[in-house]
């Protein structure tokens, strides 16, 4: 399974900048027993082609449980398909074009569109050819779809059922890969993870500036979602609301939230708040209700998500009683003066994002640098997944790292143990009786420095 990007015309080098590869090397990272690698087939200012592909493992597919992936053992094509596991193989890979975010000299070109052919394959869907159409012709591509050879050894058939796409069109590089993560398992009809609201909130992001219009939306999101369940949790129109007779059961991200505002309002200092990593703002919203607030820094550095949250921020305020959220671009990844002295700062389901490595520098900017009264950080429960019948996946593909319980006070105790804080736990969302609750809170509480 791989995956060929080539753009031809000027400045096709950056490209290299874009995806952050050097093309003198070849990349090769192992992903569970399967081997990831990228390599540059051609590279020069008028023309770039980088391929990437995954040599996957069949064995270690199918090891521990034969539900892990949900395919019969051996006799499938899921190892050897373009597929979501093909997508989540290559997302650390490709992350920095996929989040826009390469080293500062190179931001500009991340909207600039490119003349692009893109192959992938070989694809195993029971879509039809006229729909593969309708699913890219409406981004603006030429498509181009062919059958593999086969070569039997007896009379069976001529041509193989695996298909082969070719795009051609003008469009950027970030665009481009966020729809094929997208459509590639749409396509597939498949997905191996477990799926919840954060792959809505993943469709909202990769989706931004073409889902919304795609003819083929409902069919995209059915395929993309594929209970019904996660599919009624997609903001509908408020007459569509109106129909429903039964109350929808309250998404975890909503009960997240809410735990946070509850968290603050019973602070005795919450007048500065820092949202860091604020995404499209949805908590950044909430907080500017939380009577007595009187700043709010809504910190992220993605201005896809800005786009987003202001948007969303123009809307709230034309409530009562709401206070803008000032909205700054400002990275984890570096120390921002803006952010330092505040009473809140908030990491809400960010820290799984980051390498667990580079988490003991980002904590000692904030204990010893930021120095808030009160740090909140919300992250996913592994111990849950269970329940989610997830078995060595994550929760999500974005995810680096998940925590248990155990893990999760042991990491923050030695916080504690290194900067003078205190801190306590909370779960949030439905509690299992031996697996605890789906998200975990710690609240971090500066302590007072004797004189």
């Amino acid at each position: 399974m791989q995956l060929t990007l080539n753009t031809k015309g000027q400045n096709a080098s950056v490209m290299s900048y874009l995806l952050a590869k050097n093309p003198n090397n070849i990349y090769e990272r192992k992903q569970k027993g399967h081997y990831v690698r990228l390599f540059y087939s051609k590279f020069s200012e008028e023309e770039t082609e980088v391929t990437i592909f995954v040599t996957p493992d069949p064995i270690e597919l199918t090891k521990n449980s034969s539900s892990t992936y949900d395919i019969t053992h051996y006799i499938n094509d899921r190892e050897f398909a373009v597929s979501s596991i093909f997508c989540s193989f290559i997302r650390t890979a490709l992350g920095t074009a996929l989040n826009g975010q390469p080293a500062d000299e190179y931001k500009k070109w991340v909207d600039e569109p490119f003349d692009f052919q893109v192959d992938f394959g070989p694809i195993a869907s029971s879509l039809s050819d006229e729909t593969l159409y309708k699913l890219f012709t409406p981004l603006g591509f030429d498509v181009l779809i062919q059958e593999g050879e086969a070569n039997y050894q007896f009379e069976l058939k001529k041509r193989s059922t695996a298909r082969f796409i070719t795009l051609t069109g003008k469009t950027t590089l970030q665009r481009v890969l966020r729809q094929l993560f997208v459509l590639i398992p749409v396509i597939d009809d498949y997905k191996h993870y477990y799926i919840d609201e954060k792959e809505i909130e993943k469709l909202e992001r990769y989706g931004e500036g073409w889902l919304d219009d795609h003819p083929l939306k409902e069919m995209i999101l059915k395929q993309s979602l594929r209970f019904e369940e996660v599919y009624k949790l997609i903001d509908q129109p408020a007459k569509e609301k109106h129909k429903a007779e039964e109350p929808v059961k309250k998404r975890l991200n909503d009960m997240r939230y809410e735990k946070i505002i509850e968290t603050i309002e019973n602070l005795p200092k919450k007048e500065t708040i820092v949202d860091l990593g604020s995404g499209e703002g949805k908590l950044s919203v909430r907080l500017g209700f939380i009577e007595g607030v009187k700043q709010i820094l809504a910190a992220e550095p993605s201005q896809i998500a800005t786009k987003k949250a202001l948007e969303r921020f123009e809307k709230a305020a034309k409530k009562e009683s709401f206070l803008m959220p000032e909205r700054i671009w400002s990275s984890l990844f570096y120390y921002d003066e803006r952010l330092a002295g505040k009473d809140v700062m908030i990491l809400c389901e960010v820290i799984e994002h980051i390498d667990y490595e580079r988490l003991p520098k980002i904590m000692d900017t904030i204990f010893s640098e930021y120095k808030p009264e009160s740090l909140i950080i919300t992250t996913p429960n592994a111990e849950y997944n269970q329940v989610y019948e997830l078995g060595d996946s994550f929760r999500h593909t974005d995810h680096r790292f998940e925590l248990d319980r155990k893990q999760f006070q042991e990491w923050c105790a030695k916080r504690s143990h290194d900067y003078p804080y205190s801190f306590t736990f909370e779960g949030i969302g439905e509690k299992h009786e031996t697996l605890g609750a789906p998200t975990q809170l710690c609240l971090f509480t500066r302590k007072e420095e004797r004189a």
